[in-house]
Parts: C-alpha cells; sequence; structure tokens
C-alpha cells in the first residue's frame, strides 16, 4: 500500500487517455482471468472483488449480480475485455466525481486503477 494524493481531474484525465487507460485496464482484466479463457465468470469477478472488500459472502454474491445484469451485455454469464473496460470506466468516472476537485490523501493498493492515475499525472509534469 501506498498514499498518494489523488482528485478528481486526475482520475478523468487518466480515463481519457485511451492508450493508458486500455493497458491498464487490460492488466486488471488478465489479472482477474485466473483460468486465461479471455472472459471473466462470475466465481473469477467475486473471487477478485473479495479480495478488497469485507462484505459477507451474501452481500458480495449481491454485488456480483448486479454487476452481470448491468455490464453482461450479451448476457452469457461472462464479462469480455469490452464489457470490463465499460465497468471500469463507469466506476472510474464515478469515482472521480464523488472525489471532487479538492486533492485527497489516499491509501491505495500499487497496482490499483487510481494508483496508475496517479503515476499517469506525474508522468506528464
Amino acid at each position: 500500500m501506498a498514499l498518494a494524493v489523488v482528485n478528481g481531474p486526475t482520475v478523468t484525465e487518466f480515463v481519457e487517455d485511451k492508450q493508458a487507460f486500455e493497458t491498464s485496464v487490460k492488466e486488471c482484466f488478465e489479472m482477474l482471468d485466473t483460468n486465461g479463457d479471455g472472459e471473466i465468470s462470475r466465481d473469477e469477478l467475486c473471487a477478485g472483488i473479495c479480495k478488497f472488500m469485507t462484505q459477507t459472502k451474501q452481500e458480495m454474491g449481491n454485488l456480483c449480480d448486479s454487476i452481470f445484469e448491468r455490464f453482461d451485455e450479451n448476457k452469457n454469464g461472462s464479462i469480455d475485455p469490452k464489457e470490463f473496460r465499460s465497468l471500469m470506466e463507469e466506476i472510474m468516472f464515478a469515482m472521480a466525481r464523488g472525489i471532487g476537485n479538492s486533492p485527497v490523501l489516499m491509501v491505495l493498493d500499487p497496482e490499483s486503477l487510481l494508483m496508475k492515475a496517479v503515476q499517469h499525472e506525474y508522468a506528464k509534469k
């Protein structure tokens, strides 16, 4: 874990940099796709989310159900790279709106998309 200063514009600019965002989302997708079949199953998604959240098994199941209902566009029971990108983009824009324009000090996982947004901003300086 690392401390970083984050604000909404940092996150938004990262998502809008298509190349940087696509590369980072692809890395996240590959981490979650534990069997390497090019899709994220419900079990893979839930296992990945469980690493970062402390909800009950029922709450995690409900969250995964909601994600699949919203983002599994073709309703085939898995999230493909395009669907995953849409999910990550929506989450990141929501976080940017929630954080707002004021800098916020956060503890971030070094591999998280928020940390990648911070690194993206520092690389521009």
